[in-house]
């Protein structure tokens, strides 16, 4: 790996209502040569999502504190959310930026969980290009059941046992899934109304899963007293967001419903942004020096 090389995290917390909770979370990850790009609370998935961008070794220590603060703050036994989740920092990917690559990523991924097990005592699993097992690979595997379920499976079934600590989750922590990945993009489309129904038949035929677009993960959910479409798009090289958004269009009508407008949770990088695209102008208060990640690295945000 380059000695310059630039790593970004993108950790998702199980929190989105407890703004001071957040911030605190938020702060631990101020360590030397880290900086902070992007940070959200949100209610409706009652969840948070932080990116950080930095160097190798920054990078992995700020993650590390971030899931020992969550573990001290978030007790899954009393959180709720529209959001699956199996822990209070529920996710921890690292992206490589520039002068890494994506098995440079799951080194540091491993290195991190490592040091959450030692010293949180927050057990781990691994996903994405840092699995240590096949059946591990989709986040959506590693999750079966949330907490609730995994709490009980850890217990009795060995091959839903961690990769690292364990065999039983944190009692208020749960685990942390932590991975490498290349770019995700974090895309929601609102529906105007509240037909939950249409939210899912929607996000039932785009999912890559049900056969619909390649790299589509998405889910109907109701959020904000809308119904929405909540996305994770995996490869934007090969089904552009162009081509998503047109399709949900299309679907949207074949639902009878309309688009209401959507939005970007974290950022997107350069190569994914099309300046007068119809889906960057259908969200709201989009700013492209807020919100895409390559411009974001020169004016990063002041941490709390």
């Amino acid at each position: 790996m380059n000695p310059e090389a630039i790593i970004e995290c993108v950790p998702n917390f199980s929190e989105g209502n407890d703004a001071a909770k957040v911030t605190q979370i938020v702060a631990a990850m101020q360590v030397d040569g880290v900086r902070l790009l992007d940070w959200s609370l949100d209610k409706a998935h009652n969840r948070s999502v932080v990116t950080i961008a930095g160097t190798a070794a920054g990078i992995v220590e700020a993650a590390v504190r971030a899931a020992g603060k969550a573990a001290e703050l978030i007790d899954l036994t009393k959180q709720s959310g529209v959001h699956p989740r199996i822990g209070a920092a529920d996710v921890i990917p690292f992206i490589p930026v520039s002068g890494a690559s994506l098995a440079d990523c799951a080194v540091l991924a491993r290195q991190a969980g490592l040091l959450i097990w030692r010293r949180y005592g927050v057990p781990v699993y691994f996903y994405g290009a840092a699995a240590a097992r096949p059946d591990r690979i989709l986040l959506e595997d590693v999750r079966k059941g949330q907490f609730e379920g995994l709490r009980d499976a850890s217990r009795r079934d060995a091959s839903r046992r961690p990769d690292i600590g364990g065999p039983e989750l944190h009692e208020t922590a749960g685990a942390s899934a932590v991975g490498a990945r290349s770019f995700l993009i974090a895309y929601n489309v609102h529906l105007k109304g509240s037909d939950i129904a249409a939210a899912r038949a929607i996000a039932r035929d785009i999912r890559a899963a049900n056969g619909g677009l390649h790299g589509v993960k998405a889910i109907g959910v109701f959020a904000n007293g809308r119904a929405q479409v909540s996305m994770n798009v995996t490869d934007f090289k090969l089904t552009p967001m162009r081509h998503v958004h047109t399709t949900i269009q299309h679907l949207a009508q074949r639902h009878g419903v309309l688009i209401d407008d959507a939005e970007l949770i974290g950022l997107i990088p350069e190569a994914a942004y099309e300046p007068h695209a119809e889906w960057v102008r259908q969200i709201t208060g989009f700013d492209p020096d807020a919100k895409v990640l390559e411009r974001k690295l020169h004016s990063p945000i002041a941490w709390p």
